[in-house]
């Protein structure tokens, strides 16, 4: 098989650079082995503002307007739907925190995303004296489904490999690689944490975090937007809702937990105030880099190889933008943003 491009993983990032692929007319074949879990189970939102210090995510104008047109060009190849246009609202905590809403609101980068209504509770099962703000411009991706159709068009198609990478079996030519069977002109390996186990990129500061969490089924609480506080609840429809996320740092498995099943909890409790029951738990370990930005670029020997890593808490909004400045470099050698070259680690 010869094909131009062979992808290692087939997470939100792997998907995002497929789409450059196939936008481009470049030929590519998947390889996935099921082993990391970050985008199965990530809330699947895309929100362009932190909303704990109520600042700008970097780069949400551009990321926004390459996300939402690829997800909606895979709902219409694949016939599925995947994107949700639900509202969220950050639960205020006080008067203060209302003040500092409105104050951030008119900055640059913040006018167009910060709604200047203060909301009202008016949701008997919801504890919230001081009300909510509402962020423009948000949705909620089912990463789940996406990957699930994804990998299931891609199998038809006969590009997808459904094992893991030997990378002692890559061997270099003059203008191109050899896999196996396969041979392409550039690899690009888009393994989430697996990354550790990469002998060409394991170096890189890519540290992890785990993250769980619960699924419930509350049929009193009667939610139709995103609520943000000590947690998230998002609603999914039919009185199911989940909620997350814990962050743990040293356990790297994707072994569900008592304890933040706990602690997830305890939290949603001093929120709502209904009956709800557990229905579903997962994990998985986000893909998280010490300066909060992606892992994008070119081996410093192996200039056919490539790394499209990190996409972190907001992989379903960064990933098309990395994914295309990545193409881009490859294909017409044109420089990556400074803030997700790996040449920032590599030259350090």
């Amino acid at each position: 098989m010869k094909v131009d491009y062979i992808i290692v993983g087939c997470g939100l990032a792997g998907i995002a650079f497929s789409e450059q692929l196939l936008e481009n007319n470049k030929t590519f074949v998947v390889l996935d082995d099921n082993s990391q879990q970050s985008s199965t189970v990530a809330g699947g939102l895309y929100n362009p503002v932190t909303l704990k210090r109520f600042t700008p995510v970097w780069q949400s104008k551009e990321q926004l307007a390459l996300a939402l047109p690829m997800y909606t060009k895979i709902e219409k190849r694949l016939n599925v739907k995947l994107d949700y246009k639900v509202p969220v609202r950050k639960r205020f905590t006080s008067l203060e925190e209302q003040n500092n809403w409105f104050a951030r609101s008119d900055r640059e980068g913040l006018s167009d995303y910060m709604s200047l209504n203060i909301y009202k509770n008016d949701n008997q099962y919801i504890n919230s004296e001081f009300g909510f703000g509402e962020v423009l411009e948000t949705g909620r991706i089912d990463t789940k489904l996406l990957i699930s159709e994804y990998k299931k068009d891609l199998k038809s198609k006969l590009l997808l490999i459904e094992e893991a990478i030997d990378y002692n079996l890559i061997q270099f030519e003059e203008e191109s690689l050899v896999y196996k069977n396969i041979s392409a002109r550039e690899i690009v390996f888009a393994e989430g944490y697996g990354i550790k186990q990469n002998p060409f990129f394991n170096t890189l500061p890519l540290e992890g975090s785990k993250g769980e969490l619960v699924t419930i089924k509350a049929p009193d609480l009667n939610l139709d937007y995103v609520l943000k506080s000590s947690v998230f609840i998002i609603p999914l429809g039919n009185d199911i809702y989940r909620i997350g996320s814990t962050y743990e740092r040293t356990d790297k498995t994707n072994i569900i937990t008592e304890e933040a099943k706990e602690e997830l909890l305890n939290k949603l409790k001093t929120l709502i105030t209904c009956d709800f029951e557990v229905v579903d738990q997962v994990a998985g370990i986000r893909p998280t880099v010490k300066d909060r930005r992606p892992l994008v670029g070119k081996h410093p020997r192996h200039k056919n190889i490539a790394v499209l890593n990190g996409l972190g808490t907001r992989g379903v909004m960064i990933g098309p933008y990395v994914a295309k400045q990545l193409f881009n470099h490859i294909e017409s050698n044109s420089s990556l943003d400074n803030e997700i070259d790996i040449t920032r680690f590599v030259n350090q």
